[in-house]
């Protein structure tokens, strides 16, 4: 594999798909605020959510890099990594990005970051995940076909 083509080839990074949603729900709620929750429960709510979030994230961002390979979904994989939240999910640091997204939303207290979240998430799923699933089973092999088998995709 030359080196321009060691890479997953995703759509756009993970992080900016989120905060185009989160931008546009911004935009969505100023014109028409659409709430969806009680403006105290909402907060509350959305701060656990980011939270829990930003430690699933930073956790799984921690154990890629003490694995040595790239967190850069357009970067190349230099193993697949299995320990700290990887063994429960293939995707923790998107789930994490999720969470952050959805706590987001819920703080604002806006409907329009639930209706952005669907394509979000379909966007999320074939022009990222699908993409890295085919590299790194083009790289690993039997590797990640096994490591695969045993983790679930997302929860």
């Amino acid at each position: 594999m030359t080196e321009a083509a060691d890479r997953p080839g995703v759509i756009v990074p993970p992080p900016i798909l989120y905060l185009g949603a989160l931008v546009a729900a911004f935009v969505l709620r100023w014109f028409w605020p659409l709430p969806f929750l009680g403006r105290q429960a909402a907060v509350w709510a959305g701060i656990f959510l980011v939270l829990l979030g930003l430690v699933i994230g930073v956790w799984g961002r921690q154990t890629m890099v003490h694995a040595g390979t790239n967190v850069d979904p357009r970067r190349p994989a230099t193993a697949i990594v299995a320990s700290g939240p990887f063994r429960f999910s293939r995707n923790p640091l998107y789930v994490g990005l999720t969470l952050v997204y959805v706590g987001l939303i819920t703080a604002l207290d806006t409907a329009w970051g639930l209706l952005l979240l669907v394509p979000l998430l379909v966007v999320m799923h074939l022009g990222v995940v699908r993409r890295e699933e085919r590299y790194l089973e083009g790289k690993f092999g039997d590797v990640y076909r096994q490591y695969r088998a045993g983790v679930r995709r997302y929860l």
